[in-house]
């Protein structure tokens, strides 16, 4: 800011001098700040609290509790609310058996994540795979995917990219770049933390993690 104001200037002994309108200009260079950017919103997840607390799925609330630096949340309105649903979801995962209670401690199994949206990824494949009227594949870390990439499907785990196969088809984390590709076909490599695309004959796409 003070570069940019030029309200503020050092000397060679070491001083600094300060226009006499210094804060003007940094109250002018702050509001021209809010109005290029009012408010920064990230989604943190397309269902309400409600539906998540007894969700089979790996949600937000999931991804917090095991979290190594976790949302803040105030003990107000929609803190308050989120604060409520995890402790909710706490007990709903220790009664599947993906955490436990010790002394007022909860440990939570390790893959939960994985394992949940595992349980979610095999729900939705069995609906679409009665819609499409061919069998679901799950696509495990390291197998190739090579298929047509038909759209988007939205879940609560995330959302994950549609790719059928000659026989089959299979559900993988989805990214931006797939829409200029719907129709077409994609060839990758299913990785633990995303896939590593190629799109078109002969072409390697970017790596997408």
């Amino acid at each position: 800011m003070r570069r940019l104001t030029r309200g503020v200037s050092r000397e060679s002994d070491g001083t600094w001098i300060i226009a006499p309108d210094h804060l003007d200009r940094a109250a002018n260079y702050e509001a021209a700040r809010a109005k290029e950017r009012p408010v920064a919103v990230a989604t943190l997840s397309s269902q309400p609290l409600e539906k998540l607390v007894g969700a089979e799925a790996a949600t937000w609330l999931d991804r917090e509790l095991v979290a190594a630096d976790p949302v803040q949340l105030r003990d107000a309105g929609f803190g308050h609310d989120a604060r409520e649903a995890q402790a909710r979801r706490r007990q709903w995962l220790v009664a599947q058996g993906f955490a436990e209670e010790v002394e007022g401690r909860t440990t939570f199994r390790a893959g939960m994540i994985s394992a949940l949206q595992r349980r979610e990824l095999l729900r939705v494949g069995a609906q679409l795979s009665r819609e499409m009227g061919m069998p679901f594949a799950e696509t495990e870390p390291g197998a190739n995917v090579t298929g047509i990439y038909r759209r988007p499907i939205n879940t609560m785990s995330g959302r994950f990219a549609l790719v059928e196969k000659s026989r089959e088809f299979t559900l993988v984390p989805w990214r931006p770049v797939l829409e200029r590709h719907v129709g077409k076909g994609v060839s990758g490599i299913m990785r633990a933390d995303g896939i590593s695309w190629s799109f078109g004959r002969g072409r390697r796409g970017p790596s997408i993690s």
